[in-house]
């Protein structure tokens, strides 16, 4: 539902001023409320990004059911293997949808069976939001299959919003926050600062650094003439790479390959 002129002014007043607050979680609720006026969504989620560490929470507007999914499973590590993580810590700025971004077998990844299927998403879109040094934040809105994806309209007037949304976001956030806590919807506390790189999750294992990369990109969901791509390699030696890994990891297939992730991941933060 499209809100009136006055409406508009209104909720867009309400989030300059929220902007200015360093505290709370008023500015989350402006912004929601300003958009909700333009365009129809289910969910909205503001992460912080700072490589690969555990991103913080700095707003979220899901039920403790839906926040378990989105927010408590997400920060144990599938995170890393996310297309908006992946553009967040790239630097990209501006409006973009989860098709623009994701590899070419993103939606037949072990990754989107195991964990993006349970979100019951029919598309996430987000504002990328670059901040001082290398943070940034990523402002998700995202509706659930039973209301369907963005229609062309509706992307294309938030991808106009983009400019105005990205400066009310470093308004309010110039930086991620620098204490060693983030907010969480139980009230609890969390570490920000559990350094996950990628590149040294397969450290303990016997994998060369070109195997390494192959394995990122894997669970990443790209396929094999998209790795060659990406690797400047041709795909046989892909698939020879990709044979060699699961010889070393005594595994047989994706699925394999994604559960040593979620072994080696809880292995890290437990």
């Amino acid at each position: 539902m499209v809100a009136s002129r006055s409406d508009d002014y209104n909720a867009l007043a309400a989030v300059i001023a929220a902007s200015r607050e360093t505290a709370g979680d008023h500015f989350g609720k402006a912004i929601v409320g300003w958009l909700r006026g333009q365009v129809r969504f289910d969910h909205c989620v503001i992460f912080g990004y700072r490589g690969a560490a555990r991103p913080p929470l700095l707003f979220e507007t899901f039920s403790p059911a839906e926040s378990h999914i989105f927010v408590a499973l997400y920060q144990e590590g599938p995170y890393l293997l996310d297309p908006f993580h992946h553009a967040a810590v790239e630097r990209k700025e501006g409006f973009w949808r989860m098709r623009e971004l994701a590899p070419d077998r993103f939606y037949a990844s072990e990754y989107y069976r195991s964990y993006y299927s349970q979100t019951r998403l029919a598309e996430e879109v987000g504002f990328f939001v670059p901040l001082a040094g290398k943070d940034a934040l990523v402002l998700s809105l995202m509706r659930l299959r039973a209301t369907g994806p963005f229609g062309t309209a509706d992307a294309r007037l938030l991808r106009d919003m983009a400019p105005a949304v990205i400066g009310f976001c470093r308004q309010r956030w110039p930086s991620l926050p620098t204490e060693e806590v983030a907010i969480q919807p139980s009230g609890d506390t969390i570490a920000t600062t559990n350094e996950l790189d990628r590149a040294h999750i397969w450290k303990s294992l016997s994998l060369t650094s070109r195997e390494k990369q192959v394995v990122d990109l894997v669970l990443q969901g790209h396929s094999t003439e998209s790795i060659a791509r990406a690797l400047r390699i041709v795909p046989g030696t892909v698939k020879v790479h990709r044979r060699n890994i699961y010889r070393k990891l005594k595994i047989k297939s994706q699925a394999g390959l994604f559960a040593r992730f979620v072994e080696i991941i809880d292995a890290r933060i437990g």
